[in-house]
C-alpha cells in the first residue's frame, strides 16, 4: 500500500510540475510566447537528432506534407495511465501550429518515462484531417506507420502508401512498451 501512494504522489508532483514549468497546458489559454519559443527549440532539435540517426527520417521529412513534432512526451501511470506533451506541426520549415497530445490507459503498469516522437504526414488529406477534426486521435482516420530504424531501412519512395509515419524516440525511464494509437492531438494557441 506504501508504495501504490509513493507512485500516486510522485505521478501527482510530476504532473503538476509540468503544468508549473511549462512543459504541459492546462487547456485554458495555451502556451506563453516563451513557453512557445522553447517549444519551437526543442523541436528543431529533436528533429535534427532523429536526422542524424535515422537516414530515412530525413528522406521522409523531404518528401511530407507537413511534420508534427512531439519533443518531450510524458508517460506515467499505476493500473491507470496516461500520457502528456505538446508539440509542433511545420509545414516548408515553418511552425504554423501548436499541438498538445494526451491519452489514457488502462491495466497492469507502472512506471514514468518519457518520449519523443515524430510523425510526417505524407498527404493533403492527412493534413486536412488534423486540421478539421477539432482533434485527430490516433488510430481513427488516415492510416499510420510507426518505424523503428530497422523498419525505416526498408521504406523506399515507391513503398510510401500510408498517410502518416512515425518516430518514436529518445526513450527514458522505467515503464514498459509506447503506443500512440488513441492518443488525442488537439491544436493549442500561443
Amino acid at each position: 500500500m506504501k508504495s501504490r501512494t509513493t507512485l500516486t504522489v510522485l505521478g501527482l508532483t510530476v504532473a503538476l510540475g509540468l503544468l508549473e514549468s511549462g512543459c504541459v497546458t492546462n487547456g485554458g489559454g495555451g502556451l506563453s510566447p516563451g513557453m512557445a519559443a522553447g517549444l519551437d527549440s526543442n523541436a528543431t532539435a529533436a528533429l535534427q537528432s532523429l536526422y542524424a540517426s535515422t537516414p530515412a527520417a530525413k528522406s521522409l521529412g523531404r518528401k511530407a506534407k507537413a511534420i508534427l513534432i512531439f519533443p518531450d512526451i510524458l508517460k506515467g501511470g499505476f493500473m491507470f495511465g496516461g500520457q502528456i506533451g505538446n508539440g509542433v506541426l511545420r509545414q516548408h520549415g515553418r511552425t504554423v501550429g501548436y499541438y498538445n497530445t494526451v491519452a489514457a490507459s488502462y491495466g497492469f503498469q507502472a512506471g514514468l518515462q518519457s518520449f519523443g516522437y515524430v510523425m510526417f504526414l505524407m498527404n493533403d488529406a492527412a493534413v486536412a484531417n488534423l486540421h478539421n477534426t477539432g482533434g485527430w486521435e490516433v488510430g481513427v482516420g488516415p492510416s499510420i506507420v510507426v518505424l523503428d530504424s530497422g523498419t525505416a531501412s526498408t521504406v523506399t519512395t515507391t513503398t510510401l502508401l500510408s498517410d502518416v509515419y512515425a518516430f518514436v524516440f529518445n526513450q527514458t525511464g522505467l515503464m514498459a512498451g509506447v503506443g500512440l494509437q488513441g492518443s488525442k492531438i488537439t491544436e493549442i494557441q500561443p
